[in-house]
């Protein structure tokens, strides 16, 4: 997927979550996300779009004035549908507005600016609404090649330079000596090998023996990394080896719920 695929996406699941929590009660729990409310997942949702609508259009080379440009949503739920359409699309013409090499910011280490935040937003965009159908009981659908997408974005984003630096508790984690978790997406093209070495995590895109591998569908496979849902509530997927490896990583996996 490219930039514009990416949040022609964003634009489409925005409005779908939009649609869903329209005036809904702000206190209903999101029980993917135990701290929030559906008040918080909105909040959290569209200031992201806001933030990086101006970190993108306006090429910061770093986010403090974004971040203290934050936007909070709307106190009443019934105008919530219309602040997160708007900020999906505020989103979408930033991106349009700059070439993917514009210089921004972005805190992988990686210096990959604009596509990484049309990645980040795509990704966002999956697993949120994942937590509005949790919270609101609705069926949650995604097609197994944007899965694949979202699972990249989440392994690639967990397992960066600036994720690890930036987070102390998880790099105290994931430290290890090669211990190996293989992911392997059997609906859509999708592999991933993660090495736990002891400065970092590295991440392949390779069919190998690992020490566990978790297979199935791509979506059941997002859903069960980014802590959406248990495994034993996935029996889609197959587990072969280290469970406790498993559940290790799975459990330091909480970079959104925090």
């Amino acid at each position: 997927m490219d930039t514009s695929a990416y949040l022609n996406s964003v634009v489409e699941q925005t409005a779908t979550f939009a649609e869903w929590v329209d005036g809904w009660d702000a206190a209903t729990p999101v029980p993917t996300c135990p701290k929030w409310t559906l008040a918080d997942l909105v909040d959290h949702v569209g200031a992201t779009h806001r933030m990086v609508a101006m970190l993108v259009g306006e090429q910061l080379a770093e986010p403090s004035r974004a971040f203290a440009a934050y936007v909070p949503a709307p106190a009443d739920s019934a105008q919530w549908a219309a602040w997160m359409v708007e900020g999906a699309a505020a989103a979408q013409r930033a991106v349009a507005s700059v070439g993917d090499d514009a210089p921004v910011w972005d805190p992988s280490g990686a210096a990959a600016g604009v596509p990484f935040w049309s990645r980040r937003l795509f990704g966002e965009a999956c697993v949120h609404r994942a937590d509005a159908a949790a919270a609101l009981d609705r069926r949650y659908e995604l097609a197994p090649e944007p899965a694949v997408a979202a699972l990249e974005d989440w392994l690639d984003t967990m397992t960066s330079r600036g994720y690890w630096e930036n987070r102390a508790d998880f790099a105290a984690a994931m430290r290890g000596d090669g211990q190996t978790l293989h992911f392997h997406a059997t609906d859509a093209p999708g592999e991933w090998l993660a090495r736990r070495d002891p400065d970092r995590v590295v991440l392949e895109h390779t069919h190998t023996e690992a020490d566990v591998t978790l297979r199935g569908p791509a979506a059941d496979l997002l859903l069960v990394l980014s802590r959406r849902r248990r495994l034993d509530a996935a029996p889609s997927l197959e587990l072969d080896g280290d469970r406790a490896l498993l559940d290790r990583w799975i459990d330091h996996m909480d970079w959104v719920s925090d």
